[in-house]
Order: C-alpha cells, then sequence, then structure tokens
C-alpha cells in the first residue's frame, strides 16, 4: 500500500504585493496539499483573488515564494510557465467562454492548441468531458443559448480538457441561484474524488464553502488570519463570542454573516465627516455653489 504523499504540491511562502504603494498580500503562507479542496475566503478587497494571480503565474510577487509542483514560478521563463499551466485548469467567475464557438469548440480549443492528437480522438475527449459536467447534449449550443450554471459546467468541462492535477475556480457560485449553486458544490465535490485531483476554490459564499471544503483559510486586509481544517471553522461557528480573541471573533462574524462584530466595529472607527472634511489631503469645498443658476427667477 502506497503511502500518502505529504509534500505540498503548492506551497505559498512570505508572499508580499503591492500596488501604487498600498500593500494587498502581506507575508502570506499557505500549502495546499494533493487530493483535497482548499477554500480560500474573505471579504472584498481581502487579496484572495490576487492570491489565486499568484498561484497561476499570473503576478509575480514582490517578495516571497510560490511554487507548483516543487518548482519556484519565479524561476521560470515563459517555455517553463507554459509547462506548468498544462498541468493544472481554471474556473473563471465567468466562464470565460468564445461566444462565437459551441460549447464543443471551446472545449476542444486547448487540446487543439497543447497537442498533437488527432481530431477524431479530441472529438471522443470532449464528449467525455461533457459528460463529466453534465453538457454532452448540448455540445452544439453557443454560449449565449445556455443558462448561467450551465456556462460554469462548461468552463469546468474546458478546464478539464487537459487532464489537470490541479483545479482553480474563482467565485464558482457567484450569480447563481441556490440550487444550481448546490449543483456546482456537488460536482466540485465528485470531480475531485472520481480524478483525483487538487481544488483550490476562492469564494465568499459561505454556504458553497462549508458544503464542498477540506480545509479553509481566511483573508483579511491582505493578511493571513487562519489555515484549518473544515471542522474547526464549523466550531468556531457555534461558538459563544464572550471568550474569543479579536481574530477569531472576525472570522466568527464573517463565516456567520452577523451584523455586528469586529469587522462592522473597524468599518464604523472612520469618522465620516474627518473623511470628508478634515483630512488634509482633501480640498474643502469653497461656500456657494460652483455653478451659477441660469434660471430666471422671478
Amino acid at each position: 500500500m502506497n503511502a500518502p504523499q505529504t509534500q505540498p504540491l503548492i506551497s505559498v511562502r512570505s508572499l508580499a504585493k503591492g500596488f501604487d504603494g498600498r500593500t494587498v498580500l502581506d507575508g502570506i503562507n499557505l500549502d495546499v496539499m494533493p487530493g483535497e479542496i482548499m477554500v480560500i475566503m474573505g471579504g472584498s478587497g481581502s487579496g484572495k483573488s490576487t492570491l489565486l494571480r499568484h498561484m497561476i503565474g499570473a503576478l509575480a510577487p514582490d517578495e516571497g515564494s510560490v511554487t507548483l509542483f516543487g518548482q519556484n514560478l519565479a524561476d521560470l521563463d515563459d517555455e517553463g510557465l507554459n509547462r506548468i499551466r498544462k498541468k493544472f485548469g481554471i474556473l473563471f467567475q465567468s466562464g470565460a467562454l468564445f461566444q462565437s464557438m459551441t460549447i464543443a469548440e471551446n472545449v476542444a480549443l486547448p487540446l487543439q492548441e497543447h497537442t498533437t492528437l488527432d481530431q477524431n480522438i479530441i472529438n471522443i475527449q470532449v464528449k467525455i468531458k461533457l459528460e463529466l459536467v453534465g453538457l454532452r447534449e448540448h455540445a452544439d449550443k453557443y454560449p449565449a443559448q445556455i443558462s448561467g450554471g450551465m456556462k460554469k459546467r462548461a468552463g469546468l468541462a474546458r478546464a478539464l480538457a487537459l487532464d489537470p492535477r490541479i483545479l482553480f475556480y474563482d467565485e464558482p457560485s457567484a450569480g447563481l441561484d441556490p440550487v444550481t449553486s448546490a449543483g456546482i458544490d456537488r460536482l466540485i465535490i465528485d470531480l475531485t474524488k472520481k480524478l483525483g485531483v487538487t481544488s483550490v476554490v476562492v469564494t465568499h459564499e459561505m454556504d458553497s464553502a462549508f458544503a464542498i471544503a477540506d480545509r479553509m483559510a481566511m483573508l483579511d486586509k491582505g493578511r493571513m488570519i487562519v489555515v484549518a481544517d473544515r471542522s474547526w471553522f464549523e466550531e468556531l461557528r457555534g461558538h459563544d463570542v464572550g471568550d474569543l480573541t479579536e481574530e477569531q471573533a472576525l472570522v466568527r462574524q464573517f463565516i456567520r454573516g452577523d451584523a455586528d462584530g469586529p469587522i462592522t466595529r473597524r468599518r464604523a472607527a472612520t469618522n465620516y465627516e474627518d473623511d470628508l472634511l478634515g483630512a488634509p489631503d482633501v480640498p474643502r469645498l469653497a461656500p456657494g455653489p460652483s455653478i451659477e443658476s441660469t434660471r430666471i427667477v422671478k
């Protein structure tokens, strides 16, 4: 019997990134193990999408490193990055399908671009991938002719085209009704188990996160607050807030969706009037209207 793999497929170490002098990621550490579903969550502007872009090699770190399959992405040239990218697939938030192509043609494209397979073999592969996501009967339709949930599934079939070892999902449930969202969640779980892939899911949808995650990572204002098993977050969700640390209370508020807590207190801490009128770099408005009315009042 083979021993379980203990080396991470993805390793993020001391990752830092800033844009225009603003820190977006601040010393992020994260390991993703083979065969697991890792959910990365956080509020808008927390840095989760920026972290995902580093994992797929779309952004280069200012500091730190991102390693996939034992290779530091920063050490790879374009050819090396392309070899790595063939080992993972991405489901974009919008599905990112080519509108002028049928669903089957969208799924076939990676196989045509990155393999030397005969077209007959490609056609078989496309049918297999569409069957995995329940869309084989819709192969000849165009993206405009299918629903939002079906577009997500078609995008997933395309992400599976090259038999990746890792699947990245960017907000897979965004814009979907609860029933369709639950169907996508089940599909993520089924594909992870059936194909043995490792899944990284970026989301702020807590119902989906708790339905699919093996482990969960919480980002807040560019910092990694906690990485733990789903059971830890489930216990925290039902925990009384009284004896929690500030960071634990913040995580609890986010995963419960409570109106009151550290997140809302932090937002309320900024004085609105001072922000508008008192800050030295905010120009004060001159008294009176800046544009004279042309209306004649009799």
